[in-house]
């Protein structure tokens, strides 16, 4: 499982009639591959609440999205684990069949409800239009493997 995460001033992802945007806080990108479980969800939901990139006065990255109460957009992303070794179309291989990634993608979301921080999602399966104002820029890959 992988979670590109990104630091926000805001963010929001769009499909057409529904739109869902936080303010402060981060953007997951989340990819689930085959044989993920929860295990690997609840690592990345820990990670992802207590990752310490944001920055006091001073400039120093010390505070973690739970510290500052951002809000956090969790959109599910396949093409995370697309291979792109060979030719000029990546493979998608790795990535798990939607309905296992579906299931840990809303399994990391309430992980990461339970801290009480506001948590909204993009749109499972969907083409989506993302707006990111990206913050620093800071964009950190985390990853679980067994």
């Amino acid at each position: 499982m992988r979670a590109l995460i990104q630091r926000v001033k805001g963010a929001s992802v769009e499909i057409p009639d529904s739109r869902s945007s936080i303010s402060l806080g981060l953007l997951v990108l989340l990819g689930v591959k085959k044989g993920d479980g929860r295990e690997e969800a609840e690592y990345l939901a820990d990670k992802t609440l207590n990752l310490r990139i944001f920055e006091k006065s001073s400039g120093r990255m010390e505070y973690s999205v739970k510290d500052i109460k951002g809000e956090i957009l969790v959109v599910s992303q396949f093409t995370l684990y697309g291979d792109t070794r060979r030719g000029r179309r990546p493979s998608f291989s790795e990535a798990a069949e939607p309905s296992l990634a579906m299931e840990l993608f809303e399994y990391y979301i309430e992980c990461l409800k339970a801290s009480s921080l506001t948590v909204k999602k993009g749109y499972f399966g969907q083409h989506m239009l993302l707006n990111i104002e990206n913050d620093g820029p800071v964009t950190l890959m985390i990853e679980k493997s067994k």
